[in-house]
């Protein structure tokens, strides 16, 4: 779907479900038409219709009666493409079931695997559903040419947040409307709370690690794991690991206390797209009561991921694209769960128990991961943005699809700033 770029969609008929908050996939369309598609949307709430207002179909019946309804729709406007933004979503996990029974393509958004500066657009699924090659030898035997250079997206916070609240509200004041939708997330003003609240606890947690970041540079430099947290209701999550937040907290703790040396410590980051849900302070004070690790164990949350990563002696994670960031700085990574990138030759494929005395030993297959690195580039990501666009002339999307005269550029990132999904977005 990449590889061909937006001509690849010439004389398709395509269907647009939900998409990311705000109006991306009306914008989409625009480029989806000029290129010679017809398309066409369904809506599932207030939030949808307010970023898609014309030209769409409104589905205002049960879960089940969505995938005999999508079906009709599919075959009264001989649909041959649908593409959706997140394959989790309750409304995505029947559509995709309905798509693949009627052979039809499925193209699926995401937010980047690769972050700032990228989009994930994949053919059929996306992370544990993603269709990428989990052996090392796909990747040894094929050779991609070099990616081109990004264009920079700039800080996207404010307009997701924008985004956010405008759906929100949309969706809440026309209920209504659509009296049996089901929001994969909780559907209500009361999110608003949250936000305000990260707000107030980021100028809290900047005074409060006051000093921490230089003594992780300084002092504790190669002597800490990291363990990046993600959003206690990401799909990852919930949908590819068997884990929660709290219970990989608790996996890791024990399994740190009983088998690290005593002079290791350990860092939890917090992710910042949930400061204003969860706080786990007492928890970890707890079981670093209860597991003798007071002074060793270490709680963060606004802390520059990649000077971290820079300094960590090792990185672990369920499944989180951070650890896409853990392998360019080239830290020995331990995965917990399914990832995309949990390949011999990159992750560290002994237990977790194992990892915190051998971390040290492990070295990744520096070429492998850039024969990776450039496939994942040029088959799952396009530069851009899905809440700010990028300056592209005659592009309503702003997002920059393949083009045979693209400067090529470097096999991974030049910058030390990739930041393997921390960005604050909607």
């Amino acid at each position: 779907m990449i590889s061909r770029g937006l001509g690849s969609f010439r004389g398709r008929r395509v269907l647009l479900l939900q998409s990311p908050v705000g109006p991306f996939f009306f914008r989409l369309a625009r480029d989806l038409q000029w290129a010679g598609a017809q398309v066409c949307k369904i809506n599932f709430n207030g939030g949808d219709a307010l970023f898609y207002p014309s030209d769409a179909i409104a589905f205002r019946g049960t879960a089940d009666e969505w995938p005999a309804f999508l079906r009709r729709v599919m075959i009264e406007r001989d649909i041959d493409v649908v593409l959706l933004f997140g394959d989790c979503r309750p409304v995505h996990r029947l559509a995709r079931q309905v798509v693949r029974q009627m052979g039809v393509e499925l193209g699926v958004f995401e937010e980047g695997y690769v972050r700032p500066d990228y989009v994930t657009f994949e053919r059929w699924g996306v992370n544990g559903n993603s269709t990428l090659p989990r052996s090392p030898i796909f990747y040894l035997n094929r050779d991609v040419d070099p990616i081109p250079e990004p264009m920079p997206v700039r800080d996207t916070f404010w307009w997701s947040a924008l985004w956010a609240i405008a759906y929100y509200v949309a969706a809440v004041a026309c209920t209504p409307l659509y009296p049996h939708y089901r929001h994969h997330r909780r559907l209500s003003l009361v999110e608003l709370f949250p936000w305000l609240r990260s707000f107030a606890r980021k100028r809290s947690y900047a005074r409060s690690e006051r000093g921490m970041g230089e003594r992780l540079v300084g002092e504790l430099s190669g002597r800490f794991f990291l363990a990046p947290l993600q959003v206690h209701n990401d799909s990852q999550i919930q949908e590819h690991s068997g884990f929660t937040v709290e219970r990989f907290i608790r996996y890791v703790v024990r399994s740190f206390a009983s088998n690290a040396e005593e002079g290791a410590h350990l860092v939890f980051k917090h992710h910042p797209m949930d400061r204003g849900y969860h706080d786990y302070t007492v928890l970890l004070t707890t079981l670093a009561e209860e597991y003798g690790l007071k002074g060793r164990l270490h709680y963060v949350h606004d802390l520059h991921l990649p000077t971290l990563l820079k300094h960590a002696r090792g990185v672990v994670v369920v499944n989180s694209t951070v650890g896409l960031s853990a392998l360019f700085h080239g830290r020995p990574l331990k995965t917990c769960g399914a990832a995309i990138y949990d390949i011999p030759g990159l992750t560290f494929r002994g237990s977790l128990k194992e990892f915190w005395s051998d971390a040290g030993e492990f070295e990744m297959d520096r070429e492998l991961f850039r024969r990776f690195y450039r496939h994942l580039i040029s088959t799952t990501q396009l530069n851009g943005s899905f809440y700010r666009k990028l300056d592209l002339p005659g592009s309503h999307s702003g997002l920059r699809w393949p083009h045979k005269r693209d400067r090529a550029a470097p096999a991974v990132p030049s910058s030390g700033e990739f930041d393997g999904g921390e960005r604050e977005t909607a």
